[in-house]
């Protein structure tokens, strides 16, 4: 195996919609093969009061996000009601590179983005950048958990954008190729993608016989209480870097 190509001959499930196209692109340039198969999918929760929550949007100190998915609704949610970035001149903290993309991608800036991506180290690290006195809201998806309002000083209101389902033909897609057998690593972005896999595709395929992958130590925690070995776990907690990682894995192996 060339030091150039440590991925090849191998395929590598993303059980996420990979919103970072540089994962999907870097496992090709290793000599894998990258396959999208979506555990689970977000849908947008829409009730009546979106419009008048969004209003009030600017009478906050910061907005808080924590994944790419809840700023793509609240994106979402600003067209519906017709607000520019411009009419939310408010602070925004933002989890992960990747969330401040997102935010880029609708017109808008994070403010603070924390060392390490997870939310533990949020609360850690933002009432350094912030005042106790300011008022918060937590853009979310119905699965987060409540590290965010129970972690911080700040009075916090959560407003949940987006729910969180099983995608059907992802875990079809996924028992089948594992059952096909060969070099594959799934990789797992996020513990609801781990919950599905547990209910869904492990009793017929196990956790062994294949790489797995976890995007941060939250993820790596519900695989290992699902029973599963994390072979790959990056420092820096994004997508390419734990493509990156499983690369240097498979370099090391070789």
């Amino acid at each position: 195996m060339s030091d150039k190509h440590p991925l090849s001959g191998m395929t590598v499930i993303f059980t996420g919609t990979p919103k970072a196209k540089e994962a999907v692109a870097s496992v090709q340039l290793q000599g894998g093969t990258p396959i999208i198969l979506p555990l689970i999918k977000t849908v947008e929760k829409v009730v009546p009061t979106d419009s008048l929550r969004m209003q009030t949007c600017a009478s906050y100190e910061w907005l808080i996000f924590t994944s790419a998915n809840a700023v793509r609704y609240f994106g979402r949610k600003m067209e519906q009601v017709g607000l520019a970035p411009s009419d939310i001149p408010v602070k925004i903290a933002a989890v992960g590179s990747e969330t401040a993309k997102a935010l880029e991608d609708i017109g808008l800036k994070a403010d603070f983005i924390p060392s390490t991506f997870s939310a533990e180290h949020f609360v850690d690290e933002f009432p350094v950048f912030s005042d106790e006195a300011d008022r918060c809201l937590f853009l979310k998806g119905d699965l987060a958990k409540d590290t965010i309002k129970e972690g911080l000083p700040n009075e916090v209101d959560e407003w949940t954008v987006y729910e969180t389902v099983d995608d059907l033909e992802g875990i079809l897609g996924v028992k089948d190729l594992l059952k096909q057998g060969g070099k594959t690593a799934v990789l797992f972005a996020s513990p609801s993608a781990v919950r599905v896999f547990s209910e869904q595709i492990a009793a017929e395929t196990g956790w062994t016989g294949f790489t797995i992958g976890a995007i941060g130590h939250v993820t790596e925690e519900a695989l290992l209480e699902a029973g599963a070995e994390v072979h790959v776990k990056p420092e820096r907690y994004t997508l390419l870097d734990l493509v990156r990682e499983l690369g240097n894995r498979k370099e090391g192996m070789s």
